[in-house]
Formats: structure tokens, sequence, C-alpha cells
């Protein structure tokens, strides 16, 4: 591997630095100065495996005089370590002649590089923690919602390495391979089932191993449930009797019908994308992880991205990317950064003295999230969360997690649920369910109060759009956030059938033993109007926003990124993360997302797409009956 480094002098001079590198059976790589080097040792001795498909490399730092020659300089910035940025991270530094930065905006996910110091991130049952402040989480707020009597929604977001995926509830759901050929012919050429189901694969390490739809050798840890809980068994035996399927992997062939739910906890810890990702290679000499560092605008010559403008301890920094500017900030972060750089809606960006580099009206457009709301039913045994929520028996639970990381500790709890059709004709299911065997008020942040369980359930292809604009352009103000929630019939129709739904799986034989009054929506909520009036006032986001920088053909007038994840109209830039689905997908949307990652990981690279042809996904034996 021949390594070219070229360092601009400011204007015309040049200084050539060559090296040649070789990497040993042990994953380092030796580095050797060519004759006549003065800049570097003779021979280095750097790092661990990161192996390197080419034995011919260039790589240019290349730095034009307007700019300050000090400025460094990479291949590859990064914006944003979260779900997606830590993917990309990790597969582009797996190129020894490819140099990385990341910049993420909160801190590292761990103190003092300790777990158990770090435990409100990595306890799985302590997740609630980091909802309640916004130490780790940029705790953004909706606009009032005129459909759902004007309250204001709570949208936790990550600031932390691993981003959501170091905040979230484990649960590892990919949605239905119709989500993706729907991605296909709405304009994502190239990201229908068969070519993302690969991707789904390579990143995933299943502990039930490997086949056609699992993964068993990728670095993002899935497993099952452990605490065999029997309010779990209830709920799943309840939906068989009335009438739904049971689906052994609802993430493989068959999404509809209930069962066990996947999660992303390895050996009774959180794995988030900075555990599978980031953290294994931070010893790569090619990747450079900055925290606390606060993206700001990003610097363009022309129609060409070629760096960022950062704040990091409360100084102003530059960095250059050779190569590409990659925006993986999320669906909140991503299109605000490309707003405040002069990249959206450029009647909105002149209101607010921003110079328009390019007029995509498509930035912060198409916003879509899931509404949630909790169906709760009083428990005649004490067999629920309730007690483990008492401050003797937390002791408890923390001690046995911090000693073994085995324990209540060690789960989040959501360990079964499932996916339904709404009614009769719908091709795929349209309602999830999320089961727990506790009571959840005001996002946890307020104990529970009595022995209950609850079923969190929501529609999953709302028709409801919404947008995100600038309130400022002062990048540390939060930006508007409209979702629009509830705003067609469909829906409101949709949630109202979540709810009856819910009410005939908890009245099945399953839960005699364990049904006591009805707490939420409560028994004197029964016609229409009565569902329709408690789901504007319980429903709550999920927290699945996305879709803001939408993927798609360039003639579509919306688009944002193209299939490729170029922004249009524009060089060098690219959008990674959730805010370039075109459409949200049936159900959560971290594995999407690292699923988006690796696949446009391939793509940067130059990579062949991995496809699977052919691959078989269930179908209802007949569309004429719901279920």
């Amino acid at each position: 591997m021949l390594l070219l480094a070229k360092l601009g002098q400011a204007g015309a001079q040049r200084v050539f630095t060559k090296t040649r590198g070789t990497f040993l059976k042990d994953g380092r790589c030796i580095f050797t100065c060519l004759p006549k080097c003065p800049f570097i040792p003779k021979t280095r001795l750097l790092g661990p495996l990161f192996p390197c498909s080419s034995s011919d490399q260039c790589r240019y730092f290349t730095m034009s005089s307007q700019w300050n020659q000090k400025t460094p300089s990479y291949s590859y910035v990064i914006i944003g370590a979260g779900s997606a940025g830590c993917v990309l991270a990790n597969r582009l530094t797996e190129d020894a002649h490819e140099s990385v930065l990341l910049l993420e905006a909160g801190p590292k996910d761990m103190w003092l590089g300790s777990v158990r110091l770090s435990w409100k991130i990595h306890m799985p049952a302590a997740l609630t923690y980091n909802l309640c402040d916004d130490k780790y989480n940029w705790y953004y707020h909706t606009l009032p919602q005129a459909h759902m009597d004007n309250r204001v929604l709570y949208w936790p977001r990550g600031r932390v390495w691993g981003g959501s995926s170091s905040l979230n509830a484990m649960v590892y759901i990919r949605g239905h391979a119709e989500d993706y050929n729907r991605w296909q012919r709405e304009g994502a050429e190239g990201w229908n089932y068969e070519h993302c189901l690969p991707y789904f694969k390579k990143a995933q390490c299943h502990e039930l191993g490997e086949n056609r739809y699992r993964g068993g050798s990728g670095p993002l840890h899935v497993s099952r449930g452990k605490t065999n809980h029997p309010l779990h068994k209830a709920f799943i035996e309840a939906g068989q009797q009335a009438g739904y399927p049971f689906t052994d992997d609802m993430n493989g062939y068959q999404q509809e019908g209930l069962g066990w739910m996947d999660m992303t906890i390895h050996k009774g810890k959180r794995w988030s994308t900075a555990s599978a990702y980031l953290r294994p290679v931070l010893a790569r000499p090619n990747l450079k992880a900055e925290v606390g560092c606060l993206t700001t605008k990003i610097l363009f010559d022309g129609s060409r991205a070629v760096g960022v403008e950062y704040e990091q301890n409360g100084q102003k920094k530059r960095v250059f990317a050779d190569k590409e500017v990659i925006l993986s900030g999320g669906a909140i972060n991503s299109p605000q950064l490309l707003m405040l750089s002069g990249v959206g809606n450029a009647d909105d960006l002149k209101k607010l003295g921003i110079s328009v580099v390019q007029h995509l009206p498509g930035v912060g457009s198409n916003l879509q999230d899931h509404l949630e709301l909790y169906v709760q039913q009083q428990c005649t045994q004490p067999i629920t969360l309730y007690k483990a929520q008492k401050p003797f028996h937390m002791i408890k639970i923390g001690l046995e997690w911090l000693s073994l990381f085995t324990g209540y500790g060690a789960t989040a709890h959501l360990e079964s649920g499932g996916f339904i059709r709404s009614r009769a004709k719908v091709t795929h299911p349209d309602i999830q369910f999320h089961f727990l065997p506790s009571q959840v008020i005001d996002h946890g942040r307020v104990a529970s109060k009595i022995e209950a369980y609850q079923v969190h359930v929501g529609p999953v292809r709302s028709t409801s759009i919404g947008w995100m604009k600038l309130k400022t352009a002062n990048p540390l103000d939060h930006p508007i956030l409209q979702p629009n929630y509830l705003s067609t019939d469909i829906d409101i129709w949709e949630f109202r059938e979540s709810v009856k739904l819910s009410r005939e799986i908890f009245a099945q034989k399953a839960f005699d033993p364990f049904r006591g009054r009805e707490v939420q929506p409560g028994p004197l909520v029964q016609s229409d109007a009565d569902i329709d009036a408690f789901v504007r006032q319980k429903a709550d986001s999920a927290y699945h926003p996305s879709c803001t920088c939408k993927m798609g053909s360039p003639s579509d007038p919306m688009a944002v990124v193209d299939p490729n994840t170029r922004v249009l109209g524009l060089e060098r830039l690219r959008v990674v993360d959730a805010s370039i689905m075109p459409s949200i997908i049936s159900g959560n949307l971290n594995a999407p997302t690292v699923m988006i990652a690796e696949k446009a990981a391939d793509i940067i690279r130059g990579r062949p797409p991995l496809v699977d042809q052919g691959v078989p996904v269930y179908q209802p034996k007949t569309l004429d009956t719901q279920r």
C-alpha cells in the first residue's frame, strides 16, 4: 500500500510525504518511510487490524490558500457519533489509507472508561434515567399539537457516543420487507428488501445463530429476554387466543403475530453502536473521535463541501475533508445543520439572514414519527416491576448488576410484543405492540403507583406528515418541530382501533389469573368519542422522528439526497442517518438506521452492493379478514 500525503503550504509550495504500509497477521500495520522523507521516523508500528483491499492507494491532504495552513484535514469528517456515525467511523477506517474525524456534540458514553461508573447508560433497566435530564439528551419539544388538545410533546434524542442507541429501550426491530420495497418505489433505487437484508445481517450477531434472515458474526449483538416472566407468556398466549399467529422471529420470515422480541443487549449490558462499532476501533491510527464538539456550519467552496466549523471548549475550530463531509446527526440535527449552512428552502433561509448555498425545499420537510399510548391493567398478583422500583429492591438489583451484570437490571423488560393488521385488505401489519410487566407514567419520569402491566400500542404507518424549521440562525437554539400528529382521519381511526384491539387481547383467558381493573383508558371510556378524547390526551411520541432529508430521485422536488446518499446539487456532502428514510418503517428505527449506515459505507467505499434475491416473506392466507 502506498500512501501519498500532499500538504499544501500557503499557496503554490507543497511538500510530499510518501510512506509504505504493510499489514501483519496479528492486525498491526508497519508504515515505512521511503527514501528522502524528512518528516516521520523511518518505521512506525501502528494499530490493530483494519484490512485494506488495495495495494496502491493515494491520499491527498489539500489546503486552499484562503484557509489557515494549520487547519487539520481528514479524508472524511463525520458529524455525529450516533447510531449511524459510529458505524461509518468503523467501516471507513477499515481502509488504512483513509482517515476519519468523528465529531460528537455530547460526551463519551463511559466515565473513566468504566461501564459500571456509567451505569445509567449501560444498565438496561436504567434506561429512563437519561430521559429525565439533558446530560446525554437534546431534550427537544414539539410545538403545541392542534389535534392533541394543544399538548407539547417531549422528544428525547441522544447526545452522547452511541446517540439514541445509548438512550433507547434496546428493542431491535427491522420493519417489514414491504417498507423497503416501498422505498424503492418512492425513488430510493437499490434500497428494496433484497438489497437491505444483507446489511441487516452484516451488522448483526444474533445469539440464536445465523440463518437466511439473521446475522451471526456482525458487531451488533442481539439477544432475547431471559426473565421468562409469566406476564410476557400470558401476553403471547392471549394473542393466540384472540386469533393472531405466534411468530418465532418478527425480524425474519414472518413479522405478523405476537412473540419474543429481539434486544440490543449483550451479556447483561446495553449494546449501543458505541459499544459495537466505535470503542473497539478507537486505537486505529486513522480514526480520531472528538467529543463536546457542536458543529455550527458546513464550509463550502462554491457548491463543494470542503469542511466544517465547530465549537469545542469555547473555541471556534475548523477542519477540512479531503473527500467528503458526512452528516449523521439524526433526523433533527442533520437538517438543522444543512439549513444553518445555507442548504434548504431559500425563502426560509433568507428570512433568517442565512446565505443560500443550495435551494432544497425538502430539507426539514416530510417529518414522520410514531405515536403510541399505554393501555394499562391492574395486576392482582404481586409479580410486576412495582416492588422492583422501591429503593431497597433497586439497591439489590443495582448491586447484582454491578457485580455480575445479571438479574432484573440486565434487561429493559420489553421482552414480548408483536405486529398485527388493523383491518381487512391491509397487506402487512400496521399496528405494533410492546408489552411491559409494569406501569409507566410520563416517560418513566414519574414512579409507578400500583401493581400493573401495560401494552404500548400505536399505528406504524401514520399518514400525518410534519416539518421542522430553524427558529433562529443560532446553532444553540433548538429548531421548531411540528409533527402534525393526528391530522388525518385515518390516523384517528387507527388509534381508536389500536385501543380496542389491545383491550381484546387483555380480555383473553390467559390473563384471567392476573387481570384487575383497567387503569387506562379506564372502564368509563367506551364510546368512539371517548376513546378519541383519551388518545388526544395520552398518546405520546415513540421517539422515532425520521424522513426529514428524504432520499429519492433527483427529479423529486422534495428529495434531499440521492440513492447514493449524496446531497442533491452539491459535491462531497452526504447525509447518512434516519433522516434520509423516504417514509417511516413499520417498527422501531435503530436497527434500520444501522443498516442504512452499513449500506452507505459500501457505497462510499465504492464496493458492489450486497443482495439476496428471492427472499421468502410471509403473506397472510387471506386479506378478506383482519386476522
